[in-house]
């Protein structure tokens, strides 16, 4: 891949990851919204924002919603690594909390709690690609 699609792919998806982040955030304020969808934009969130910087560092990564797995994929060198040790809480949003079963409903406090992590991992990889040489674009 070239540079230049790289740069483009990575931006792209951390629009998305962006995105995901505000829309979780307004889920969260309003009343009448389960708070299980709040939880999941959050996971969403964080999982596109660690794939942009794999995608940026050139790593394929498998197809998965598991942070941990995604995270483990990160050089050792990157402080975004060591920040973030233990993704699995947010993890469970992805796929277990969006259908019915055996994993109980969420409540305001996991998505606040969701929610500020995925806040946290978004930042903590924009200044991490910002210290790697990448330009966060004005449009994100």
């Amino acid at each position: 891949m070239q540079a230049t699609d790289r740069h483009i792919d990575t931006a792209c998806w951390l629009r998305y990851a962006k995105e995901d982040l505000v829309t979780a955030e307004i889920l969260l304020r309003e009343s009448d919204v389960p708070p299980r969808q709040a939880c999941w934009c959050a996971q969403q969130s964080a999982e596109k924002a660690l794939k942009a910087v794999l995608i940026f560092l050139e790593i394929d990564f498998p197809r998965t919603h598991d942070l941990n797995t995604l995270r483990s994929l990160v050089p050792e060198s990157w402080q975004l690594k060591i920040t973030h040790p233990a993704l699995a809480s947010l993890t469970g949003w992805a796929v277990e909390a969006r259908y019915p079963g055996e994993m109980p409903e969420a409540t305001n406090a996991d998505a606040s709690e969701a929610v500020e992590q995925a806040r946290v991992i978004w930042t903590s990889v924009s200044t991490a690609l910002s210290e790697h040489g990448y330009r966060i674009g004005q449009d994100l």
